[in-house]
């Protein structure tokens, strides 16, 4: 009995001791992060629209707002933003209806005819249903997408399933949607929450309930030019090859952990087969940080800084220069 009450003392203090050590690493691992200066990048600079440009506003992680005067288009719409405790503790999330509200007003999305995420996952697609809720914008996507929506009661008529190669029109705008892939941040080639949603997803929920249901290339055309968003860092080879965009929004999450061949991959299928000749990384910032806050992934999740480089060097290396920047979250970029 004393021998198993020693060894029960000295695992109870092993087990203390390894507490004691791990929660301060772990505390200065996720406090251990690059800074946004510390990607040797120019921001986009902020110019005076004329009445019929078509401009863009990033909002963080995937989110975007296009504007040409007449007609919205909002790409994913994540406001919400469950924090840190949320995620590793997998306490239910909610939409959150003040940051909903405030993001709405405060960039003025009254014209607003389609909300549409790259893929069903939580920091893309969760607050689809409260957005469609607060305007007449159809949400666009797949079944997975349309669940969401379902499961905040969003009425039928403002749901618009969509499958590879669909082409839609708001305005003057046109909408693309081509199958595409969510980068690999699994083992081999999987990724973290594939799979789909083939029941309503009703609210509070973990985030582990959205699943990726797909993911798209989407091509926002319009009269005056074309522009390219690829929310997540994966591609399907050739998918594109017939795809000419002005512009490409390129998401960077997850891409410092892949090969050099990868990444040499990914830029020539999203950026070298549609010709763009302006690049602006998106999906680089923490997306468990407050709305409005930009901050990057800490090092040891994502360090997307340590990426930047190698694609300013692709961005160089043809015949004609490709420019890339990152954006400025809330300020209006002229597209064309």
């Amino acid at each position: 009995m004393q021998k198993a009450l020693l060894w029960l003392r000295r695992t109870a203090i092993g087990l203390a001791g390894a507490v004691i050590v791990s929660v301060p690493a772990g505390i200065w691992l996720w406090q251990d992060r690059n800074s946004i200066e510390d990607i040797d990048l120019q921001t986009a600079e902020a110019t005076e629209a004329a009445a019929d440009a078509v401009t863009v506003t990033w909002l963080g992680v995937t989110t975007l707002l296009f504007d040409d005067g007449e007609t919205q288009i909002l790409i994913d719409g994540f406001f919400s933003r469950p924090d840190i405790l949320d995620i590793i503790f997998h306490r239910p999330i909610v939409s959150d209806a003040a940051n909903i509200n405030y993001a709405l007003d405060t960039f003025r999305m009254r014209r607003l005819a389609a909300v549409i995420p790259v893929h069903s996952h939580y920091d893309h697609a969760m607050d689809v249903g409260a957005i469609a809720n607060r305007s007449s914008a159809s949400v666009v996507g797949t079944e997975s997408t349309a669940n969401i929506a379902r499961g905040a009661d969003v009425p039928d008529d403002q749901i618009v399933l969509t499958t590879n190669g669909d082409t839609l029109q708001f305005g003057k705008f046109t909408v693309t949607l081509i199958t595409s892939r969510h980068v690999p941040n699994g083992f081999g080639e999987s990724h973290l929450l594939a799979g789909f949603m083939s029941e309503p997803l009703r609210q509070p929920a973990a985030f582990t309930a959205w699943r990726e249901g797909g993911s798209w290339s989407i091509l926002i055309g319009h009269p005056n030019g074309t522009t390219l968003v690829q929310g997540s860092a994966g591609f399907i080879e050739d998918a594109l090859a017939e795809t000419k965009a002005d512009v490409v929004m390129l998401g960077i999450a997850g891409l410092n952990s892949q090969s050099l061949r990868y990444v040499m991959d990914y830029w020539q299928q999203i950026v070298g087969q549609t010709g763009a000749k302006r690049v602006y990384l998106i999906h680089h910032d923490d997306i468990t940080q407050p709305f409005g806050q930009i901050k990057l992934f800490p090092n040891v999740i994502d360090n997307v800084a340590a990426i930047v480089p190698l694609l300013k060097e692709f961005a160089g290396a043809g015949e004609e220069q490709i420019e890339i920047r990152l954006p400025t979250f809330g300020e209006p970029i002229v597209l064309y």
